[in-house]
């Protein structure tokens, strides 16, 4: 397990969360991402407020996931985030779902983002301080895909 420096998520697996195989389905897997993608999102100020008085916010142009263990109903998780690199208009980060009781990688994800201008639709530069944020938490791993 790499450790990474901020939890971003923790949640359980309930029986709607999956499929007619009896375990979770994709969706909730990535549901689950998206909710600590935007709990980072906030960590680093890019906030509801923020992006509807700036009129920005960040689109998601890549995600890689990667499955490794099934998940079951009852199952407890976490997932924990690193950013990997933030540069003027792109942010890449990573995510790492653990089974808790297990300490088991159950799936990871990269995702890389752009900072747009949601009026315009077009990319432009993330704020100074968002940056800054941004760049307190880079992690230096090797992402496992």
């Amino acid at each position: 397990m790499t450790e990474l420096q901020i939890i971003t998520f923790r949640g359980l697996v309930y029986p709607w969360h999956c499929d007619h195989m009896g375990h979770m389905n994709v969706q909730h897997y990535v549901g689950m991402f998206d909710q600590a993608t935007w709990q980072m999102f906030a960590m680093i100020g890019i906030t509801p407020t923020y992006m509807r008085e700036q009129h920005c916010g960040v689109a998601a142009v890549r995600q890689n996931i990667s499955y490794r263990r099934e998940l079951l109903p009852g199952d407890a998780i976490t997932i924990r985030t690193g950013i990997l690199e933030i540069n003027q208009k792109v942010i890449r980060f990573y995510h790492e779902m653990m089974k808790d009781e297990t300490a088991e990688m159950s799936a990871t994800t990269l995702i890389s983002g752009i900072h747009m201008d949601t009026q315009t639709r077009k990319a432009c530069p993330f704020p100074q301080d968002v940056v800054t944020r941004a760049s307190q938490m880079i992690v230096e791993i090797i992402p496992v895909i």
